[in-house]
């Protein structure tokens, strides 16, 4: 395949590093993508400065005049949200979120006032709630070509219990969906793990492709 005048960047979720995206980063590579598979400090700030500084930083790796792409994980989705909800980016293709919490996280409610949350977390995590006042529920619809993967397996019963039924241990099906997004699937595959698996990078590289799943 021959891509080269596109490029896909990848955002990693929280807590997360980019090495999460190898599996995924090959797999576009060897479709012909410039791929730009960027790491992030998840941890360290608000989702509006994560935003900004991480995808400003990714967008110069980018050739002069590439389409840009965006695959994305967890949280990585809500920083493009709030990225083109502040910012256009001319060239700007398709974008795939996997499992992210586009409409919070029932998981963040039930723990966020629990001893070392915050910590781990770090500030983007505790705005990541289901809250109507939350960052999630001010973004508002997609403008923007969008699918969304949703997992259905947990390898975590303890968090799956505190959402939702059917969800991935993180996030429930239903809060992946964004309104004004152009496809949505569920497959059998966990949120920690989603990004890796054969299934879900096949149906990443038919979206970006073709615009559907």
């Amino acid at each position: 395949m021959n891509n080269k005048n596109e490029s896909v960047i990848l955002l990693h979720g929280l807590a997360r590093r980019k090495t999460s995206f190898l599996i995924m980063e090959k797999a576009l590579t060897d479709a012909g993508y410039h791929t730009v598979n960027f790491g992030y400090p998840s941890r360290k700030s608000s989702i509006s400065t994560l935003a900004e500084d991480a995808i400003n930083s990714a967008l110069k790796s980018i050739p002069d005049g590439n389409q840009v792409h965006f695959v994305t994980h967890s949280m990585g989705g809500i920083l493009v949200r709030q990225y083109l909800s502040q910012f256009a980016i001319p060239m700007l293709g398709r974008v795939v979120m996997l499992g992210p919490p586009n409409q919070g996280s029932e998981v963040v409610d039930a723990l966020r006032n629990v001893p070392g949350f915050k910590w781990f977390n770090g500030p983007a995590g505790l705005q990541l709630g289901t809250d109507k006042l939350s960052l999630l529920n001010k973004l508002g619809p997609a403008n923007f070509d969008v699918g969304v993967i949703a997992g259905t397996r947990s390898v975590n019963l303890m968090l799956s219990r505190l959402l939702p039924f059917p969800n991935d241990g993180k996030v429930s099906v239903e809060s992946t969906k964004l309104e004004g997004m152009k496809d949505h699937l569920c497959l059998p595959v966990t949120h920690t793990f989603m990004m890796m698996n054969p299934r879900v990078i096949k149906r990443v590289l038919t979206y970006l492709k073709f615009g559907h799943f």
